[in-house]
């Protein structure tokens, strides 16, 4: 690697590059989550309303956007294949973000061919950009280096800097201006975070470069078998996508039922205004900015006074702190069974479980990846890590679909139920799953050898 880990810049403890990809990351997010708070509102606005939407029913927009957000994760294996096999991650984001405001810009247009032709785009566009880019953050680090948690934590607070902005501004100008207005402003967020990109190459020499062909069968990265250590990290990495699946088939209720909640059964009125219910959405975000670094510090003291703090307990520990959100969603319906409305406090509280759940599992989930993954794969396994998410994306379409049936109380309560006895049996046997690991997160102490 042309890159001395150890000779970059530093800026708050953490390399200047960190930087570069944070506002890299958080226009791009601006732009996905911004699309996302309205889309499916848009799908289920009536056609003949004064902002028209395409007027489909609730079952039918669930099902679509639990598709629409599985392929936008799932497109990142092929995202990682292209980067490990042909152009690396840095060329690859490069190419994702160019297409990511092309789909947003199309999105714009008021036609049925836009709509999809858009939504096709930023699924390529997002399968591209975010592995790669995540991988770039785990590139900045040496192994073993004890910042590198810490630093995807700065990293995701990035990511929901612009999920809160996204929520708050496309989903007013979507809700009250007209939905492609909104479209195409999360077109401009994303070309805002390509620009922060190109701009900061000088801090990236050397991070996500093309390394997969060689004509040196002696070098590391090339053509040699997995040893038996990397063959069991790779087991582990597959195990843990399953906790991915479970945490993200819960926690995506939140673009779906949830916001449709927040739209329907919610008593939005405040001081005699009512809250656009796109607004909800920007409720996580605000929670990891404001309680990120707070956790990161918490769980990184927790480890020093040697407990246990190993991913997957961390994982595991999200999961059940995540779960306790669907409680307050469970009150919620009952309060809306007997009242006929519920409560905006209830989906606040829901919000804020899932978020301090969502920092104890995601970015430790990403920076897990970085440590395990054999260099040669380190793209396609990130892509493999985000195409789980979009598992989890589409079991959250089809459960949150369920409830149009079985009615949102019994899916809450459902939903809790399942994640805590999940967790429970994760750190039942965290033991086995961590002997697999071979010490990939032991510590190295500065100045040690």
């Amino acid at each position: 690697m042309a890159n001395n880990l150890d000779d970059q810049p530093q800026l708050f403890g953490h390399p200047v590059g960190l930087y570069v990809l944070f506002f890299t990351e958080m226009w791009e997010r601006f732009s996905y989550y911004g699309m996302r708070a309205i889309l499916v509102l848009y799908i289920t606005t009536k056609t003949m309303d004064s902002n028209p939407g395409l007027g489909w029913s609730t079952t039918e927009a669930l099902s679509l956007y639990g598709t629409y957000t599985a392929l936008v994760y799932i497109m990142s294996i092929p995202g990682g294949l292209i980067a490990d096999k042909i152009l690396g991650q840095k060329k690859s984001v490069l190419l994702g973000g160019l297409i990511l405001v092309l789909g947003h810009s199309i999105l714009a247009i008021t036609q049925d061919w836009a709509f999809y032709t858009g939504l096709g785009l930023i699924i390529a566009g997002v399968g591209l950009l975010k592995p790669n880019i995540s991988t770039m953050v785990g590139g900045l680090y040496k192994q073993g280096d004890e910042r590198r948690d810490a630093g995807f934590t700065i990293f995701y607070i990035g990511i929901n800097v612009g999920a809160f902005l996204s929520s708050l501004i496309v989903g007013y100008v979507g809700e009250t201006i007209g939905w492609h207005y909104g479209f195409g402003l999360a077109g401009i967020g994303m070309l805002l975070g390509l620009l922060v990109f190109v701009w900061g190459q000088k801090h990236l020499v050397g991070i996500g470069d093309f390394i997969g062909k060689d004509d040196n069968p002696d070098k590391e990265h090339a053509n040699r078998p997995l040893t038996k250590i990397e063959k069991d990290r790779m087991l582990v990495m597959f195990l843990s996508f399953l906790l991915i699946i479970v945490f993200w088939g819960a926690f995506e209720q939140a673009g779906g039922l949830m916001n449709i909640y927040a739209d329907t059964k919610t008593d939005r009125m405040f001081m005699g205004w009512e809250v656009p219910a796109s607004w909800f959405q920007s409720v996580n975000a605000f929670f990891i900015i404001t309680l990120g670094t707070a956790i990161a510090g918490f769980w990184y003291n927790w480890k020093m006074k040697g407990r246990e703090g190993s991913s997957l307990f961390k994982m595991a520990i999200g999961i059940i702190i995540m779960g306790f959100g669907f409680l307050f969603m469970r009150f919620a319906a009952e309060q809306y069974e007997s009242t006929g409305s519920s409560a905006m406090y209830w989906l606040v509280l829901a919000y804020l479980f899932h978020t301090i759940g969502e920092l104890c599992a995601s970015p430790v989930a990403l920076s897990f990846i970085t440590k395990l993954a054999p260099v040669k794969y380190a793209s396609l396994m990130m892509g493999a890590y985000f195409a789980a998410t979009g598992v989890g994306n589409k079991i959250a379409g089809i459960v949150g679909a369920s409830a149009e049936g079985a009615g949102e109380k019994a899916v809450f309560t459902g939903v809790f139920i399942f994640t805590v006895v999940f967790g429970l049996i994760v750190l039942a046997i965290l033991k086995p799953l961590k002997r697999l690991t071979h010490g990939a997160e032991d510590l190295v102490i500065k100045g040690s050898h």
